[in-house]
């Protein structure tokens, strides 16, 4: 069996495009079969976002719903509330939001991250700085944020890059036809599959998100 090489000081945070393209660098060290799969790509997208409250907005907004469409409703929900924080959003009460598109679900979401911040003290970037665990905890805590979502926030947002969103359909299918797969594995599969690139899962993700959008001809996110 070939033990799995690592780099030496693996990358540790992917904020800018210096920083992804160094984890790359080194996830090819850890698995070099995943050559062929970066040689592939015209880019591996950075999608770093701001770790604030618009930033998890609209990663919430994003929620199972297609990119075209979370961008449309976002961007909505941008131009209706300004400046865009929780408080002004508090302020703003339903009516900008069911003109935008969000559903009643989000709504909730939205409503109930605005109250952590706003009158809890909930600092989204102040979770960036501290252990994946304590964050994913701080997170979950909060109605309608589910393992996704604050993995999808720590991936891109925190920039940590041993961050895996497994419950991602994209990430799955991706996976699956890298490793040969005859179907979409389910999310414990995926998870489980991805720990090989580990401590790099999430420079992994990125390369996962550009191949699907590769093989399916549109953006994963």
């Amino acid at each position: 069996m070939r033990h799995k090489q690592k780099p030496d000081m693996p990358i540790t945070r992917i904020r800018t495009e210096e920083e992804l393209a160094t984890g790359v660098s080194q996830l090819l060290v850890i698995d070099p079969q995943l050559s062929h799969i970066v040689d592939a790509l015209a880019e591996i997208p950075l999608r770093h976002r701001a770790p604030g409250f618009e930033g998890m907005a609209q990663i919430i907004t994003a929620q199972q719903v297609s990119k075209a469409s979370a961008s449309a409703i976002f961007e909505r929900t941008l131009s209706a509330i300004q400046s865009f924080d929780a408080e002004t959003f508090l302020a703003a009460g339903e009516t900008p939001l069911i003109a935008a598109g969000q559903s009643r679900a989000k709504q909730v979401t939205l409503t109930g991250l605005s109250h952590a911040i706003a009158d809890d003290g909930l600092d989204l970037e102040a979770l960036c700085d501290i252990s994946v665990d304590d964050a994913m905890a701080a997170l979950t805590r909060l109605k309608g944020i589910g393992p996704w979502t604050a993995e999808v926030f720590l991936l891109f947002c925190a920039g940590h890059t041993n961050i895996f969103p497994a419950g991602d359909v994209a990430l799955q299918h991706a996976i699956g036809d890298v490793m040969g797969l005859d179907e979409k594995p389910d999310a414990k599969t995926t998870r489980d599959l991805a720990q090989r690139w580990a401590p790099l899962c999430g420079v992994a993700a990125r390369v996962l998100y550009a191949h699907y959008a590769r093989i399916k001809g549109r953006s994963a996110l």
